[in-house]
């Protein structure tokens, strides 16, 4: 089904990590690995030099003794990019992108690349132009070409809020061919860009895609309580706007987010608000639906790292972008 993030069923990952979002296909997106994974990272990197691209991380907070300390989710400064070499755009833009999606749709996924980052020269902001264009590095596993060359675009356009949401995506993509160390690094360096998106420009995309992303870490990181925070605002936003099938989607983690803090009360209070607004949704219905013992087996199969997160956004394009973003998908 369409949606703006779900699982890749055509790109299985090579080890399980992380569960779509919701039924359909909306990153946004499951970040948080179990405690024991990011704990056993925790030891094995004490235990030895780590390599220079999985360095500790430091603190996000003061942490209690005896309490892992989670890590900061601040943006890093972008990636040292002095090989990337950026194509020469031969056409618009809008040229560039056709012939890429042209080539993506026809299965020459590695051939649509070149022209897929042409575009993204020329409208580095673009949102939908970097959400195909991460489609094909998906298909043909080219991910570190793909965070080098955002890591460019960003160097050059600090600025570029949906540009840092991209990037931040990007990041997410690679999560489930990574090793289990990487995983926690590329997890929480994303979180660090879709915060940095959010500081340039504050939109329902951002604030649902990291308040959804926070509530996949374990709870001993106490990073439930900032998802919430995120999905109310995204909640509130949503009030405002002509309402979008995936505004649904805030309802749905931010009844989720309710469940985490043991107040399941208070998430069927939520799922039943948004289906005032939605009625009928799936997202909604099914959670709804559960009670007891059948909702916790659903939402911890829902949090499970079993699945590649879909991050395709394409439920945007054919709801109405400009209540998500903002985000012109033919801006020049």
């Amino acid at each position: 089904m369409n949606a703006l993030v779900g699982t890749d069923h055509a790109n299985p990952p090579r080890r399980p990590w992380a569960r779509e979002l919701t039924s359909f296909t909306l990153p946004l997106l499951p970040l948080g690995l179990f405690a024991v994974a990011v704990l056993g990272a925790a030891s094995a990197a004490a235990a030895q030099p780590p390599a220079e691209s999985e360095s500790p991380l430091p603190p996000m907070v003061a942490t209690p003794p005896g309490e892992p300390a989670p890590p900061s989710d601040a943006a890093p400064a972008p990636d040292a990019t002095p090989d990337v070499v950026l194509p020469q755009p031969s056409g618009t833009a809008a040229e560039h992108f056709r012939r890429a999606s042209e080539l993506a749709r026809g299965g020459d996924h590695a051939g649509a690349l070149a022209d897929f980052e042409a575009a993204l020269v020329l409208a580095p902001d673009n949102l939908r132009y970097g959400a195909e264009y991460r489609q094909s590095v998906i298909a043909v596993a080219a991910y570190d070409r793909s965070l080098a060359f955002f890591a460019k675009l960003v160097e050059l356009h600090p600025t570029a809020s949906n540009l840092w949401l991209n990037y931040g995506y990007a990041y997410v993509d690679k999560i489930p061919v990574a090793g289990a160390i990487t995983q926690v690094i590329l997890a929480n360096t994303a979180l660090g860009h879709f915060s940095r998106s959010l500081e340039l420009k504050e939109s329902w995309l951002g604030l649902y895609t990291r308040g959804n992303s926070y509530l996949y870490w374990p709870k001993i990181f106490g990073r439930t309580p900032l998802g919430l925070a995120d999905l109310e605002k995204a909640v509130a936003m949503a009030r405002q706007l002509p309402a979008r099938s995936y505004h649904a989607l805030a309802w749905a983690s931010l009844g989720d987010g309710q469940w985490r803090q043991g107040d399941a009360a208070k998430a069927h209070a939520v799922w039943q608000e948004g289906l005032q607004i939605f009625p009928g949704d799936e997202r909604l219905t099914v959670r709804e639906g559960k009670q007891g013992e059948e909702l916790d087996a659903f939402l911890e199969a829902h949090f499970a790292t079993d699945s590649r997160v879909g991050t395709d956004l394409r439920e945007l394009w054919a709801a109405g972008w400009r209540e998500a973003c903002d985000c012109d998908p033919e801006a020049r």
